[in-house]
C-alpha cells in the first residue's frame, strides 16, 4: 500500500502523468513527454515526475538517464481520494455517502448486487474483528 500522506492530494496533470506511467510501465523523461503526446515542456514533464516521486507515487532509478514507474497501483490511488472524499464531505461517516449514491437514479442493477456483496464482506469482517477482540480480552 502507498506511503504518500493522507492529505497528499494529486493535481490533475500528476494524475495524467501517473496514468501514463500506469500504461508505459517504466519511462525516462524525454519517453514521457512523448507518450503523453500533449504540448507539454520537458521541464514541465520533469518537475511533475520529480513531484509524484517526492509524493511516494512514482519511483526513480539510478540508472542514467534515470526511468520513472509507478509505485503505486490505481486502486491505491482511488482509495485514498474517495478516503479524502468521505472525510470532506460527510465528516468520515460512510453511511451519508452510501445512502446518495444508491439514491442515484443511474445506478444500475449489477451495481446494486456487487454492493449487496461487498456489504456482506464488511459484515463478515467485523463479525471476525469483533470476535477477535473478545478473545483477545479473555
Amino acid at each position: 500500500m502507498t506511503l504518500r500522506p493522507k492529505n497528499s492530494r494529486l493535481a490533475a496533470g500528476e494524475l495524467e502523468i501517473l496514468q501514463m506511467l500506469w500504461r508505459q510501465e517504466s519511462v525516462t523523461i524525454l519517453e514521457a513527454q512523448q507518450a503523453l503526446g500533449l504540448p507539454i515542456g520537458y521541464t514541465t514533464v520533469q518537475t511533475r515526475l520529480n513531484r509524484l516521486v517526492k509524493k511516494r507515487v512514482a519511483k526513480k532509478s539510478t540508472t542514467r538517464p534515470a526511468k520513472y514507474s509507478a509505485a503505486v497501483t490505481p486502486d491505491e490511488v482511488q482509495r485514498g481520494d474517495l478516503d479524502v472524499l468521505v472525510g470532506r464531505v460527510s465528516d468520515g461517516r460512510v453511511t451519508p455517502l452510501v445512502a446518495h449514491l444508491l439514491d442515484r437514479d443511474d445506478i444500475s442493477a449489477a451495481e446494486l448486487k456487487e454492493l449487496k456483496q461487498l456489504v456482506t464482506e464488511a459484515e463478515r469482517k467485523a463479525r471476525e474483528r469483533e470476535k477477535s477482540s473478545r478473545e483477545e480480552g479473555i
